[in-house]
């Protein structure tokens, strides 16, 4: 080791006494292979430097939960599960609406975090998921559209009186895959609008592989001076928070809530400010967003698990195989069953979570911001000693609870109708056509854009909008519903009430069931509308609109289904359509003044803005 340095030297010596001598095995005299153990050395100090407690710690770590696995240890025994505190909101109702408002508000008080550290390879998209456009109609990427809705809560907090005094931050947890693209992204777009200073990028490192059940690191084949790693999991965003000092800074600026968020559900700001009210309601520490599941649904289940012997309980996700046979061995002999509402008692976790931030900044720095570990190796046989591959330790960032004391408040907040909350972009095309033939969501581009369109028909239809009805299509070998395709910037409506405010007349407005409709203006006001095509709404951010007895008719835009073989661009593949754009009436704002829109356009200066 003499080509070394010491602090390398003593990595390694560490390593070979916690029985890792299989890393220095065979090694050359001094002066020959120098330059592969410096590199080898160097990627264990990296290694080292990038896990909580250090790969010493890994290691230990490892042989814990390889021994456990081996034994076949069920880590709920001697716990009872039941439905945890938490609420079912009707999207739109007035509860819904009074913790919107009650949301809204603490968005001031509150921070993002956005865990985006994937390439979107299993969509059929050579780039990162965020880039990807979260529908065609306004073209907004996903990152765009979450960095709007946030630039739109903190503009109403600011305007209801709340806030820090400083921007709401946003940080993005990336991988070494996905950081440098996701840095140009923000930058090739001057940041959508935000402050640079606002958004925080905090890379996720990789960790080592195991190579059997003595935790033994794995070595890549072919070149033995080289570890294996792998990801090891989204809830390295808890260690990354802790470890950049990001979270205790937050709280000594007044942040009192994080808000996480994962990187392709468009629709997750039409829940998240409902679901920050029920945490400043109701004062919880953590508080899962969650749809409605059926019982023994492929999604994970929140449920409270009490110990009968140690009389600790915890709020967790349980995964839907466990969940059944857990029941049925405790509490229910029929195990998850449906109940009148025709759902599960336990609802379906989508790894969104609000947390408060003051307890969150203390466990951190209790745990070093490590949070509960599993291993899932496959073994080669029933003596569970051989893996037919390597594996590693892996953590998920809504397994934060675990670790929690009993007393910890920890709920839900569930919104019933799950288009107003929940439509992932996670599966490719094939995939999609498969989950469906199972019975599941098929989670695809196609849906996720489409779902978007509908959800904004159905806000529009409950504020009292003529809205035509959904057409029956088919995209890449899926039958989905298609309404008609309307998009809007989030500075115009992210809640229900937000939309009443911008339709004072809502029954002077019809939208046939072939048209599209783009707001990319934030204050728009519908008075009287007649669509029956394409219309689009552009401009300065200032500007202000009222349209009223405006009548559109035209050819319009057209969703074509792609033709088998047909060329088409990455974005257009992985839909299943290619929109063709035919004749659009375009209402360009382009100065901060306030235009009236009839038959005619005519502005007027802002200040006289209030006779309109």
């Amino acid at each position: 080791m003499e080509c070394l340095g010491e602090k390398e030297r003593k990595l390694l010596r560490d390593l070979v006494d916690a029985g890792q001598d299989h890393l220095t095995a065979g090694w050359s005299e001094p002066g020959v292979k120098d330059e592969d153990k410096q590199r080898l050395a160097a990627q264990l100090l990296q290694l080292d430097e990038g896990y909580p407690g250090g790969i010493l710690q890994y290691v230990s770590n490892a042989k814990r939960l390889l021994q456990d696995s081996r034994e076949g240890k069920n880590v709920f025994d001697s716990y009872e599960p039941s439905v945890p505190e938490g609420e079912k909101l009707d999207y739109g109702s007035g509860a819904c609406n009074e913790l919107e408002t009650l949301g809204v508000e603490a968005a001031g008080e509150a921070a993002f975090v956005l865990v985006a550290g994937g390439l979107g390879e299993r969509l059929g998209y050579s780039g990162i998921k965020l880039a990807l456009p979260s529908d065609s109609a306004r073209g907004a990427c996903f990152l765009q559209l979450y960095i709007e809705n946030i630039l739109a809560l903190e503009a109403k907090a600011r305007a209801a009186g709340r806030g820090t005094g400083e921007r709401v931050p946003l940080a993005i947890m990336t991988s070494d895959d996905t950081h440098a693209r996701t840095q140009q992204l923000l930058e090739q777009h001057g940041h959508f609008g935000a402050q640079p200073s606002q958004i925080h990028l905090i890379k996720q490192e990789k960790v080592p592989c195991l190579a059997d059940g003595d935790a033994r690191l794995a070595l890549t084949a072919g070149d033995r001076f080289r570890v294996q790693t792998k990801p090891h999991g989204h809830g390295d965003v808890h260690s990354l928070l802790h470890s950049t000092g990001l979270a205790a800074r937050w709280g000594g600026r007044g942040v009192r809530w994080l808000c996480f968020f994962q990187d392709t559900n468009g629709l997750v700001f039409r829940a998240l400010p409902a679901a920050l009210g029920v945490s400043v309601r109701n004062n919880y520490d953590v508080n899962s967003l969650a749809v409605p599941r059926k019982a023994k649904e492929a999604i994970g289940a929140l449920a409270l698990l009490k110990n009968e012997k140690t009389g600790h309980q915890m709020t967790i996700n349980v995964e839907y195989n466990q969940l059944d046979p857990l029941l049925r061995a405790t509490t229910s002999p029929e195990g998850d069953v449906n109940d009148d509402t025709g759902f599960s008692p336990f609802p379906g976790n989508i790894n969104q979570l609000v947390l408060r931030l003051e307890p969150y900044v203390k466990q951190l720095q209790k745990t070093n911001g490590l949070i509960g570990e599993f291993v899932n190796p496959k073994y080669t046989d029933a003596s569970r000693t051989a893996f037919k591959s390597a594996t590693r330790l892996e953590c998920m960032m809504q397994d934060y609870p675990k670790e929690l004391p009993s007393e910890a408040r920890v709920g839900f907040t569930v919104i019933n109708q799950v288009w107003a909350a929940y439509s992932p972009v996670k599966n490719s095309a094939a995939d999609a056509v498969a989950k469906v033939a199972d019975g599941l969501p098929s989670h695809s581009a196609t849906t996720g854009e489409l779902d978007l369109y509908a959800a904004n028909c159905r806000m529009l239809q409950a504020a009292g909008v003529q809205v035509g009805g959904s057409q029956p299509a088919t995209f890449n070998g899926l039958r989905v519903d298609q309404w008609p395709h309307v998009s809007w910037t989030p500075a115009f409506a992210q809640t229900a009430a937000e939309l009443r405010s911008r339709l004072p007349t809502p029954e002077k407005v019809t939208i046939s069931g072939t048209s599209t409709l783009v707001i990319d203006v934030g204050e728009v006001q519908l008075k009287a509308l007649e669509l029956d095509g394409a219309l689009r709404i552009t401009g300065d951010a200032r500007a202000e609109a009222v349209l009223d007895g405006l009548a559109v008719t035209n050819a319009g835009w057209q969703w074509v289904p792609l033709k088998e073989g047909e060329q088409a661009s990455e974005e257009e593949a992985m839909r299943g359509f290619r929109v063709v754009k035919g004749d659009c009436r375009d209402i360009i704002c382009d100065q901060p003044l306030l235009y009236y829109v009839g038959q005619a356009v005519s502005t007027r200066p802002l200040e006289h803005a209030a006779s309109r």
